[in-house]
C-alpha cells in the first residue's frame, strides 16, 4: 500500500491559492460577528421600551395605554439587560480568535462604553432632580441617546466601518429632532426610528454577508 503524505504541498500554484482562499474563508466564517445577535436584541429593546413609554407617557401627559407606570421603564431596562448579555457573549465567543491590535480595539471599545456611560448617568442623576418629571425623562433619554450615538460614529473610525458611522449620525439627528418635539414625541421617534432602525441594519448586514 502506497503511504500518503498528507502534508504535500499542492502539486500547482493555482491550487495553493486556491487552498489558502479557502482557509481564509473559513477563518472569517469563524470569525464573524452575526450582526442578528448584536443588533436585534438592542432594536428590539428599544423599540418595546421606548414604545411602551410612548404609550403610557404621551405628549402633554397623555396616556394613550393606562400601563402601570412603573412597567416601561422596567420594560425597558430589562430588555437592554438582555441585548447587553447577547452582546457580552457573542463579543466573547467572537474574542477567542482574536489577538493583539484588533483584541485591543474590541477590548478598549467595550471599556468606552461602560466608563462613557458611567460618567453620563452620574451627571444626569446630579442635575435631573431638580427638572419636573416629564424633563427630567426626556433629559435622560436624549442624553443616553445621544451618547450612543457618538459612539457608534466613534466606533465607525475604530472599526472602519461606514454602515456603524451611518446609523450613528441617524440616530443624533433623530434624537434632536425627538428633543425639539418634546417629551413623549422624543419615545416615538427613538422606538421607531432608533428600534427599527438597529433591527433594520441587522438584517441588512446579514444579507450582504451571505451574498
Amino acid at each position: 500500500m502506497t503511504p500518503v503524505d498528507d502534508d504535500a504541498p499542492p502539486p500547482s500554484a493555482a491550487e495553493s491559492l486556491e487552498l489558502i482562499r479557502k482557509e481564509q474563508a473559513a477563518a472569517a466564517r469563524t470569525l464573524e460577528l452575526n450582526p442578528l445577535l448584536y443588533y436585534v436584541p438592542w432594536g428590539a429593546a428599544w423599540l418595546i421600551g421606548f414604545g411602551l413609554l410612548f404609550l403610557r407617557y404621551g405628549p402633554d401627559g397623555r396616556v394613550y395605554v393606562n400601563l402601570p407606570a412603573w412597567l416601561p421603564l422596567v420594560s425597558l431596562f430589562a430588555l437592554m439587560a438582555l441585548a447587553m448579555a447577547s452582546t457580552v457573549l457573542v463579543s466573547a465567543v467572537r474574542g477567542r480568535g482574536l489577538e493583539g491590535r484588533s483584541s485591543w480595539q474590541g477590548t478598549a471599545y467595550g471599556f468606552t462604553w461602560f466608563f462613557a456611560f458611567a460618567g453620563v448617568g452620574t451627571t444626569m442623576n446630579h442635575f435631573a432632580r431638580l427638572l419636573p418629571d416629564p424633563e427630567r425623562g426626556l433629559l435622560w433619554a436624549c442624553a443616553s441617546v445621544g451618547l450612543v450615538g457618538a459612539l457608534y460614529m466613534a466606533g465607525a473610525a475604530v472599526w472602519l466601518s461606514r454602515d456603524m458611522f451611518i446609523f450613528g449620525a441617524w440616530l443624533t439627528v433623530i434624537n434632536i429632532v425627538g428633543v425639539t418635539a418634546g417629551a413623549g414625541w422624543h419615545s416615538l421617534i427613538i422606538s421607531i426610528g432608533g428600534g427599527g432602525g438597529l433591527c433594520l441594519l441587522g438584517l441588512l448586514l446579514r444579507a450582504r454577508g451571505r451574498r
